[in-house]
């Protein structure tokens, strides 16, 4: 019949269309999953249930016209399928093309990230344009010649199908309607089929082929839809869960309603306690710093902070994104599933922050950002959440540099030492927050304030950083010139890893972050067990000296004998939690397994049910603090 001859044939462009992206993508990757366990040709049995259950969903609409329009609008219904398609085509066409370049970046297929930085368009646009334009180039043109070849014979394309009887196409919607649920549900089981399926292999490069991009945006909207989505990692009674989270990170509290909270007793007693500078460095990873294992010539002026200071050698970020990172290292909380709480409704007033612990303590508070602070919602967050000011880029006058994402960041060092020196000369404590933007596609900055490393391109990851090290260096030689200086802790720090990369389920190595906290009194040394943003939040707090301090930190200062060797990271909807060299790793929608991490890599061995549960019970904590206001 001819509906389902041209159902058939809508299903089978889309089809070859997500296979072309599979295969390219299969081949392109190649290197990293040949050498598996598991059949890497499954990938596009696997693939084609994705694939399945998406143009089966997107074909509904065409299904229900087809079948229930009368004849007599026929032609009006003709050109509504014709064009509704048109549009589902340059869609797909559109997101199977911009798979490689948010590949290139991130290491995974288009995600949630694909549709959040479409509220940041203007910024995103330059990178794009910056760093992407072949790519652009060829999606486009991709697109076009698609679309051509598609309106060649557009007109009338479905008309046909309105010459079967009325009765006739209305008793056929419902076997096509079977047959299209049983497609879409793709699973005969007691769930349908998600994209959990896509994940077969314990490569998760392999397991990233075999998914679809679109359907791996939906159904990351669908799940963030109401800020997370916790039920397919499991369940866990809420109560046993508390218990496991509280015992594996060595939190005794006994406050009647916010779990984590309890009294802290700081080990540098101050008469006057110190202010307190948290410099953040987006995008910094170990691996461009000498002084914790990277690569030499990058981080000079790190390198050199580093032995005047305290440097944690075997730090961690929370996740693979700047909200992950700034929640560790200001609220001091690990990463909640779902939407970051940066962007999450409940958490933008009272929640807990350095800056609504310290107000009680007089002291004033300023988030200073060389960019619009606008961008991941972070002004609504830190002003609703206890911070006095925020300075941002247009609150910078005559800067020396302007850039994509803002101001340099010296301007944004220069413009923090006046901040600093007016507040110790009006005789006020301060707590800030600096957030730099230098090591952000598309790597504006100054280009004659450094030496430029040697066969890195210009706008690159490594000279960006290099310039970022710069500035910190200029920063410290600023504070030092000054009188407020000697009363500071200053904490040097980064958010994430520039690009998280690897094959394994959750690439450990790409979370490890410099971290360093410098500042008169503080002995210089090296701390070289596992320490997470919250841990390098809390021993900054210690190190300002105030007797007691009351705060839900999930983690602890490294002068508490209470700290613990371990780590908790979120990469996408995966989470490693880590005690010691043991990594469990909890997925949703597949049972969690156990490795040891050895040589920069995790290596399977049998499950370690108790680290496992424990791993669930963070997942499922976190979510419940969030859903019933208890970060205080």
């Amino acid at each position: 019949m001819e509906i389902i001859k041209q159902l058939f044939k809508h299903y089978f462009y889309l089809i070859i269309v997500f296979f072309i992206g599979r295969l390219s993508l299969f081949i392109w990757q190649f290197d990293r999953f040949s050498q598996v366990n598991e059949s890497y040709w499954l990938s596009f049995i696997y693939g084609l249930k994705m694939d399945t259950i998406l143009a089966l969903a997107l074909l509904f609409p065409m299904l229900f016209l087809l079948t229930l329009s009368p004849k007599f609008i026929s032609k009006l219904v003709d050109k509504l399928i014709a064009y509704y398609y048109l549009f589902i085509l340059m869609l797909v066409v559109y997101v199977e093309s911009a798979t490689f370049p948010f590949f290139a970046q991130y290491d995974v297929r288009p995600n949630y990230l694909f549709v959040e930085y479409l509220e940041h368009i203007q910024e995103v646009s330059a990178m794009l344009i910056a760093d992407y334009k072949l790519a652009l180039l060829f999606t486009f043109v991709a697109m076009f010649v698609v679309a051509k070849r598609y309106l060649k014979n557009i007109k009338g394309r479905f008309l046909s199908s309105f010459e079967l009887s009325y009765v006739k196409r209305v008793a056929l919607l419902l076997p096509l309607l079977l047959i299209f649920v049983i497609g879409i549900r793709s699973s005969f089981g007691h769930r349908p089929a998600n994209i959990s399926d896509a994940l077969y292999s314990s490569n998760r490069v392999l397991n990233e082929v075999t998914k679809n991009s679109l359907y791996s945006v939906l159904y990351a909207v669908y799940a963030n839809k109401y800020e997370s989505n916790v039920k397919g990692y499991g369940s866990m009674p809420i109560d046993d869960a508390i218990d496991r989270v509280k015992q594996r990170l060595n939190i005794q509290s006994n406050h009647l309603d916010y779990i984590f909270n309890r009294t802290v007793k700081t080990n540098f007693p101050q008469k006057k306690p110190k202010n307190l500078v948290i410099f953040i460095q987006e995008s910094v990873g170990a691996q461009f710093v000498e002084s914790i294992g990277g690569e030499a010539g990058i981080t000079p002026n790190f390198n050199k902070l580093s032995k005047e200071g305290l440097l944690f050698t075997d730090a961690y970020s929370n996740g693979t994104r700047s909200i992950r990172g700034l929640a560790g290292l200001v609220a001091g909380n690990f990463s909640v599933p779902g939407k970051g709480v940066l962007k999450r409704n409940k958490s933008q007033q009272d929640f807990f922050t350095m800056a609504s612990l310290l107000k009680a303590h007089h002291y004033e508070t300023v988030f200073l950002y060389g960019g619009e602070s606008r961008f991941d919602n972070m002004k609504s967050w830190f002003s609703g959440n206890g911070f006095d000011r925020i300075i941002e880029q247009t609150d910078f006058i005559d800067p020396q540099y302007v850039g994509s994402w803002g101001v340099s960041d010296e301007d944004l060092v220069v413009r923090s030492n006046q901040e600093f020196r007016q507040y110790h000369k009006n005789n006020q404590k301060f707590a800030a927050v600096m957030f730099s933007t230098s090591n952000h596609a598309p790597f504006d900055y100054p280009e004659d304030k450094i030496e430029l490393i040697k066969d890195a391109p210009v706008k690159s990851v490594k000279n960006a950083i290099k310039y970022a090290d710069h500035a910190i260096g200029r920063f410290i030689e600023l504070a030092r010139q000054e009188d407020y200086y000697k009363d500071t802790i200053f904490v040097i720090v980064a958010d994430h890893d520039v690009r998280v990369y690897g094959d394994d389920l959750v690439p450990v190595n790409r979370f490890h972050i410099p971290a360093l906290i410098l500042g008169e009194g503080v002995t210089p040394e090296k701390y070289e067990k596992i320490a997470t943003q919250a841990d390098i939040l809390a021993t900054s707090l210690d190190l300002i000296g105030i007797d007691k301090l009351n705060y839900p930190i999930q983690g602890h200062s490294i002068f508490s004998d209470k700290k613990q060797n371990i780590a908790l990271m979120q990469f996408n909807d995966y989470y490693a939690l880590r005690q010691d060299n043991k990594v469990a790793v909890i997925r949703p929608g597949k049972e969690a397994l156990t490795f040891i991490y050895r040589d920069e890599n995790l290596n399977p061995i049998e499950h370690d049910i108790n680290l496992e549960q424990d791993a669930l019970a963070f997942i499922l904590t976190l979510d419940h603090l969030y859903n019933n206001n208890l970060h205080q």
